[in-house]
């Protein structure tokens, strides 16, 4: 009978991510959103004074055949142009959902200002393609009256097919806080599926735009060697909205460990080390919604490294002395 249960659910999620693919397009909702600011958001690439590489991966509703899988790569590191400082960076991601699998690639550049002696505002941009496949040749349709086998809607053939895409953002930091402003797809791109180049025929997918907010902070605890880390991000696609929340324990600037919270959908544990110049992270997101009767969840894991970059404002007035000449 739960053996029963499990496929029926099973079936159901899968037929609504295949529905919703059709019409729209979100992001990956990523636990980690704090520690992979870029993701979401071209304006935070050059956020460090150093080359910063992000590597993130969910596995989500393990338990399912097709469930949706996310890898991304962000690379990024501040430089100065005439004076002026920027962020650059590259993203990098695969994903697959259902019969879809989305590779996105992109630049990014983001120019920067500072206000104040600690505070940076930055303003980012991330051109780049959307490319996409839907494997038709894997389309079962069941035998019954309530399903048409011929539907035209779906694609017996496997088909694919590229866009241009671009993603906006504003960010703001400081070193006892952050905020992040960021709207993704903004030219809600239109993707041709197609059999081949040479095909008259195709189905088109459009990606929806995504808005995101989100901000955070570093709070230390007065004689101790912990900090609080609290974060929340708001996201809206095709006017549906999510809310997640997140709070990091860190001790000594080394250990983390963490809650999360996103609505109506799963908590999150979280936990990860500093190793220098280096994190790592895992977070399991259990589901509190009906899905749990199907699943028993979600993984991720991040890992983060930094390469350190010579302050040269700090040394460019530096003269060696007679004595060690």
């Amino acid at each position: 009978m739960f053996q029963d249960i499990r496929r029926l659910l099973a079936a159901m999620t899968l037929g609504v991510i295949v529905a919703l693919g059709a019409m729209a397009q979100s992001d990956a909702a990523f636990s980690h959103f704090w520690v992979g600011k870029s993701y979401y958001n071209p304006a935070a690439a050059g956020e460090l004074n150093a080359i910063n590489m992000n590597l993130g991966s969910r596995m989500q509703w393990v338990d399912f055949k097709h469930a949706p899988m996310s890898f991304y790569l962000t690379v990024d590191m501040p430089y100065k142009l005439l004076g002026i400082k920027f962020g650059a960076g590259v993203k990098a991601e695969f994903e697959r959902i259902g019969l879809y699998t989305n590779t996105r690639i992109g630049a990014q550049i983001a120019y920067k200002r500072k206000l104040g002696r600690n505070m940076l505002l930055s303003v980012g941009i991330q051109p780049g393609i959307f490319s996409q496949t839907f494997r038709g040749k894997e389309v079962i349709m069941p035998e019954d009256d309530a399903h048409q086998g011929n539907d035209e809607a779906i694609p017996k053939q496997d088909v694919s097919g590229t866009a241009f895409d671009a993603n906006v953002g504003v960010f703001f930091s400081h070193p006892r806080y952050w905020a992040s402003l960021a709207v993704t797809h903004v030219t809600s791109p239109g993707i041709e599926l197609k059999v081949s180049r040479e095909s008259i025929d195709y189905y088109e997918f459009k990606v929806s735009r995504g808005y995101y907010f989100a901000g955070g902070g570093n709070i230390p605890i007065n004689n101790t060697l912990f900090e609080i880390q609290p974060s929340a991000m708001f996201a809206l696609t095709q006017n549906v909205w999510t809310a997640q929340l997140a709070t990091m324990l860190r001790y000594n600037r080394m250990f983390n460990i963490g809650v999360g919270y996103r609505w109506k959908d799963a908590v999150t544990a979280f936990i990860g080390v500093n190793l220098k110049d280096a994190y790592i992270g895992y977070a399991y997101d259990y589901p509190v919604s009906a899905i749990s009767k199907a699943t028993f969840g979600s993984h991720e894991v991040f890992v983060t490294y930094k390469v350190k970059l010579e302050n040269r404002e700090k040394n460019k007035n530096k003269q060696k002395s007679v004595r060690l000449m």
